[in-house]
Parts: structure tokens; C-alpha cells; sequence
């Protein structure tokens, strides 16, 4: 797996960029479509970056703006490259929307969750268990592709380059045990040997805590290493997952984070906790 820029960063770049020149134009987006003959709804989805642009209508757009051919050709450069396809497409039917590309360009992944070990920890055969559990309508081909899934996607860990990864999970996590002991066992010594890499902080906040910053649910907070990639909220829900972009949503996670990892375990207790956890299964 290659680190740098993505695709579907790129495409986050270029929307935000060419959000930014419209408005520095003093040009409304219906404006800017009734001078290129297209929808406003178009220029509005290019925008936000919910379907991506030919380079030739960010030329187009740029000549509306009035941008110089030096700008105007980067720009173009960029929406080439945006439009590539990232290792992620040759599982299109299991990664939908932008996700996996912009959780492959992060330089740092926080997470919290309440009910599972975090997707890039899993085990694969806890991995395999979730799914025929979530998913009871899939077939075995369905649920393995899926798994062979998330195992590429967990080479991020291991990259030469990896993000800094910080993981707070509730103690329900540690006593719910998904495929039986023996698979259960399993992944909580898979999470003891990943807590020991320099680049993941595992935490857990344990009962004895109460009431906590996390327990609306499960999140994931994105940073990226460019100025002008500004960091990104992932909220996941049963049937899809929402982003939250704005600053004020990314402070309120952020300042959730930092209440959970104040709530949390130490790392070195926590992976005590994890090891008398994984040793009961073994009884």
C-alpha cells in the first residue's frame, strides 16, 4: 500500500479550492451555472466533492473565475489526479463512498467505540464473526469478500509511513465475545501485541468510570498532514456513514476525545486489563 495524497483527498482539495476561488470571484454557484450552461446542482456536488470533475470543466470553471493559466493548469493537474483509482476500487461493492481513501491519507485516526474492537485491530476471524452477525441476508462469498477487505485495509498499520492511531474502547467491548472464546481470546492477544507498536495508543475507559464523553456513540476523527486538507469527522450509523467537516463539529469530537482519554485507562493498564480479560477465556 502507497502513502500519500489519495484520490479521494485530491478530490477533497479540489472541491474546497474551487469553493474558495468562486468566492473570491463574488460569483453564486447559479451564476456560475448559467455561465457554463449546466445545473447549479452540479457546480454545488463539485463543490462538496460528492461527484468528481473532469479536468475539463475545472478549466471551464477557472476561466469563469478568471484565473491565470499557471493556477488554472495546476488545478487542472489536480483533477487528474483526483480522478485515478486507489487500491480501494477493487472492492467497490464493499467500500462505498470516500471513506477508505481519506482514512488512507490521515496522518492520525482517533477513535472511540462502545460495542466493537475498531475494524483496523480486528483479527480476521473475529472480523468474519461480526459480519455473518451484522449481516444475516449475506452470503458466504458476500461476508469473505468482505473480510479480505478489511484485512488490505489493515496494512495502513504497517505501512512504512503509518498514521498515528489512537483507539478508546469501552470495557463492554473487552467482556462482549464475538465467534466464542477461542476467537474472542484471540483478538484480545491481537490487541495486547498492536497496543505495543510505537504508532498505536490503545485505551480503555472501564466501567468503574460511569457516565463518559462517548456513550452516544461510535466516531472516528481524521487529520491530515497539508494545511488544506482540514481534519474530518466520521460518524457511522446501520446504514451509512455521515461526515461532519465543519470546525465548531470537529472541535465538539476533538474535545470528546480528549474527555474520553481523560476517563480512560493508562496504556499500560489497559493492556493489564486486556491480558486478565483474554485469561479468563482461556479457563
Amino acid at each position: 500500500m502507497t502513502r500519500g495524497p489519495s484520490p479521494t483527498v485530491r478530490r477533497r482539495r479540489l472541491a474546497s479550492e474551487l469553493r474558495r476561488l468562486r468566492e473570491a470571484a463574488e460569483l453564486t454557484i447559479d451564476e456560475v451555472g448559467e455561465k457554463l450552461e449546466c445545473s447549479a446542482s452540479k457546480i454545488s456536488r463539485i463543490e462538496t466533492g460528492h461527484v468528481g470533475v473532469t479536468p475539463r470543466d475545472v478549466r471551464d470553471m477557472l476561466e469563469v473565475y478568471g484565473i491565470e493559466d499557471d493556477q488554472r493548469e495546476a488545478l487542472v493537474q489536480l483533477a487528474r489526479e483526483a480522478r485515478k483509482k486507489g487500491w480501494w476500487h477493487s472492492y467497490n461493492e464493499v467500500f462505498t463512498g470516500s471513506f477508505v481513501g481519506l482514512e488512507s491519507d490521515a496522518s492520525f485516526l482517533h477513535t472511540h467505540q462502545a460495542l466493537l474492537v475498531p475494524g483496523l485491530l480486528q483479527t480476521e476471524n473475529y472480523t468474519r464473526a461480526v459480519h455473518r452477525a451484522s449481516r444475516p441476508d449475506a452470503t458466504e462469498q458476500e461476508i469473505e469478500r468482505r473480510v479480505q477487505a478489511r484485512l488490505a485495509r489493515q496494512r495502513l498499520l504497517t505501512d512504512t509511513n503509518p498514521p498515528e492511531y489512537w483507539a478508546i474502547l469501552d470495557e463492554a467491548v473487552l467482556h462482549r465475545v464475538v465467534g466464542g472464546p477461542e476467537i474472542m481470546r484471540e483478538q484480545l492477544l491481537r490487541l495486547v501485541d498492536l497496543a505495543a507498536l510505537p504508532q498505536v495508543t490503545l485505551q480503555v475507559v472501564p466501567f468503574s468510570a460511569g457516565a463518559h464523553a462517548g456513550m452516544e456513540g461510535p466516531f472516528l476523527i481524521l487529520g491530515f498532514p497539508e494545511q488544506a486538507d482540514p481534519d474530518v469527522v466520521y460518524v457511522e450509523n446501520t446504514t451509512a456513514g455521515v461526515y461532519l467537516e465543519q470546525q465548531a463539529d470537529v472541535r465538539r469530537y476533538t474535545l470528546m476525545f480528549d474527555h474520553l482519554r481523560a476517563a480512560a485507562l493508562k496504556p499500560d493498564d489497559t493492556a493489564a486489563m486486556v491480558e486478565r480479560a483474554a485469561a479468563r477465556l482461556a479457563q
